[in-house]
Parts: structure tokens; sequence; C-alpha cells
């Protein structure tokens, strides 16, 4: 069986899911692939640590959005979008940001089920990249595991390699709760076997 990156996991699973459902969209900071340093060029990247590269040029700029850096705006949007309809993977460059929005996570996506009567569900996926040893600052090295394992209506994921990066990722994504995503940076490269085609991991 080939052997991909977790990365290349996490990408092939978005490409799967958004040709699969039209109404999966992927929102975030840089997540069109401009990621700072490549001149304005669309797509170079694939956001600071390249997990959606290729997204843009295949699904265009209605579900492949880039937004301000903002989470608490990336995470509003990412819910407004849920209740109506459309099942948003929202990125955030660094876990240690779900301080920012943690209004929109805690009090809201978490809490739409419950709040509505069960007539509504919040279909989100938080991607959120976590860990230190990357020589990055303190506000870019945290694990905010803790912080959200006990928040009533969210499900945690923390895959350790790439076969559980797709399919958990896939699994995530068609989950009707909010789902947080940790990704944990020094596992980006890290390569395991991976089958071709969908596959789905329970949670």
């Amino acid at each position: 069986m080939r052997q991909i990156s977790m990365r290349d996991a996490i990408n092939e699973a978005l490409h799967l899911e958004m040709a699969r459902d039209p109404r999966v969209i992927v929102l975030g900071e840089d997540v069109s692939g401009g990621a700072g340093g490549t001149s304005g060029q669309r797509d170079a990247a694939g956001g600071v640590f390249g997990v959606t590269k290729g997204l843009l040029p295949k699904f265009g700029e209605d579900r492949v959005i880039d937004t301000p850096i903002s989470e608490s705006a990336i995470i509003g949007a990412a819910n407004g979008a849920a209740l109506a309809g459309l099942r948003p993977v929202a990125e955030l460059m660094f876990a240690d940001f779900l301080g920012v929005c943690f209004d929109q996570v805690f009090n809201q996506a978490a809490k739409f089920r419950y709040m509505f009567g069960g007539k509504t569900s919040c279909p989100i996926v938080i991607r959120a990249a976590t860990g230190a040893g990357m020589n990055m600052g303190a506000q870019h090295s945290q694990s905010m595991y803790a912080m959200v394992t006990g928040v009533p209506g969210l499900k945690v994921v923390v895959p350790s390699n790439a076969y559980d990066a797709k399919g958990l990722m896939l699994t995530a994504i068609r989950d009707d709760d909010p789902v947080i995503f940790f990704e944990h940076k020094a596992l980006y490269p890290r390569k395991s076997a991976v089958p071709e085609g969908d596959y789905t991991l329970p949670f």
C-alpha cells in the first residue's frame, strides 16, 4: 500500500469530500494558498502548512474562502454557514487562537443542538494546528486538548498518523455536530500506509 504524509492524507480527505458533497466549503486565513511569502501567488503553498493545496483551482473561490485574520469571524461565519445548510471546514492556523473565538465555539456551535431542541445541527469542522517543537512562539505552540474535551456538544479528534487522519477527517465532515480536529504540526510530514479512495473511522 502507498505511503503518504499526514498533511497529504488530510488534503486528500478534503478533496474527496468536497468532490462528493457540494455543501462542503473550506474557509480560513490563506486557505487559498498564499501563506504570506509567496508574492500573492494563489495556491502557491496551500496555506501555512500546505494542507489546502490544490483546493482553490479545483473548487473555486465560492468554496475555498480566504478570511481576514479574525478567528471569531472565521468560526462565526462557519457557524452561520452550517446553520444555513452547508458543511464548513474552518481552519485556525494555530490551536492557540481557540481562546480568541471561544465564545463562538463554546457558547454557540457546541450549544445549537440543545438550544433549539434538536431541530437543528451545526456540522462544522474546526481544523487547528497544535503542538510545540517547531521553533514557533509561545502563542503558537500550545496543546489545547484539555480546554475543549470537557465542553458539552463538542467532539474532539487528535489523529496520530496519516491513516487515521484521512478516515477521521471524512467522518468529521459527515458528522452533524461540531468537531475540533487537532493536527500536530510535527506529524504533518510523517508517512504511513493510507488506502486510496473513501473510508471512514468511527468516533
